[in-house]
């Protein structure tokens, strides 16, 4: 690897982390403000494991994301959207 990889694949884990240490933020606030959630990281991850010729599942890829199956987590963190929120994200999609 060099070192622009090794530097990618270092921020692809801080940006895990960072995702896993604020469990408070749903995937609905990050499509709203950002466009993309911990499910696109997996979809990605999942899409440039097939690039380099792998193949990883995508619930296996969720967990990589997620740190824990999916399930466990969206029992754990994942909040109900509220009327606020999917209007926001409504209007976002909206946009094109």
């Amino acid at each position: 690897m060099d070192k622009t990889t090794e530097i990618e694949a270092a921020v692809f884990r801080r940006l895990l982390k960072h995702l896993d240490d604020n469990k408070d933020v749903q995937n609905i606030d990050l499509m709203i403000l950002a466009n993309f959630c911990r499910n696109c990281l997996a979809k990605w991850y999942v899409s440039s494991a097939e690039e380099q010729g792998e193949t990883i599942d995508y619930e296996a890829a969720r967990e990589r994301v997620y740190g824990m199956p999916y399930s466990d987590w969206k029992a754990n963190y994942q909040a109900d959207a509220t009327p606020e929120q999917l209007a926001a994200l409504d209007a976002r999609n909206s946009k094109g």
